[in-house]
């Protein structure tokens, strides 16, 4: 038998936490999977670096190449909204036609076809990371109930996290990505914090000492 239920018990998963309207244009944070309004998160990144939701930092100095348009949250939003697509599309050729442009969504389907897989090519390609300070790392294990790294030794950007750090140790010991929280990170047997670049704590905790700065990583203590 068919269940209904009403679309406001669906209204704090569908709706953006900035401007708390229905998703257009649903984006979601990489980092923590959270989901907004392109418009809105854009512009809150243009003054921020931090998810509006939960306040972790997204990427200290490019967050904007950490979010990435949700196509299937936003098919959902409109497969649940009446009308919610129609209405969008004729304000934004509204907007548009205002300005005396054309609207980007009323663009023949091969030029559109054109650009995403010249977009998708040019994203493939990019190496955000380039020219970023790199650091070299050690990371070794001060717990039995771990697995060692295969590599210790490791080069990557200065403006990586911990948080960074402790996804791509559970990705290789833990056998899942999402088991970062298990792990804990440490420096001179220090606790490091989730949002601490690695820049930060070369530079406080590891300054007047040969490289590579070294770290632990162990099973998560509750303390």
């Amino acid at each position: 038998m068919e269940r209904r239920i009403k679309l406001k018990t669906l209204n704090k998963h569908i709706t953006c936490e900035i401007c708390s309207g229905y998703f257009i244009d649903a984006t979601t944070v990489t980092e923590c999977l959270h989901t907004f309004c392109k418009s809105c998160l854009v512009k809150h990144l243009e003054e921020n670096n931090t998810c509006p939701t939960c306040n972790n930092v997204i990427h200290q100095s490019h967050p904007l190449q950490y979010i990435s348009f949700d196509r299937t949250m936003q098919d959902i939003v409109y497969k649940l909204v009446p009308n919610l697509m129609e209405d969008e599309m004729q304000r934004e050729r509204e907007f548009y036609k205002s300005r005396n442009l054309a609207c980007p969504k009323d663009m023949p389907q091969l030029q559109q076809d054109n650009d995403d897989k010249a977009n998708e090519l040019a994203h493939q390609e990019a190496d955000y990371h380039r020219l970023d300070e790199q650091v070299n790392l050690c990371l070794e294990c001060i717990s039995n109930n771990l697995r060692h790294l295969k590599r210790r030794i490791i080069r990557c950007s200065s403006q990586a996290t911990i948080t960074h750090l402790k996804k791509f140790i559970a990705k290789k010991v833990l056998n899942g990505i999402e088991r970062y929280k298990d792990i804990d990170v440490l420096c001179n047997d220090e606790l490091l914090g989730k949002d601490h670049t690695l820049k930060f704590v070369y530079v406080t905790r590891w300054r007047f000492k040969d490289p590579p700065l070294r770290l632990q990583y162990r099973p998560r203590v509750d303390i």
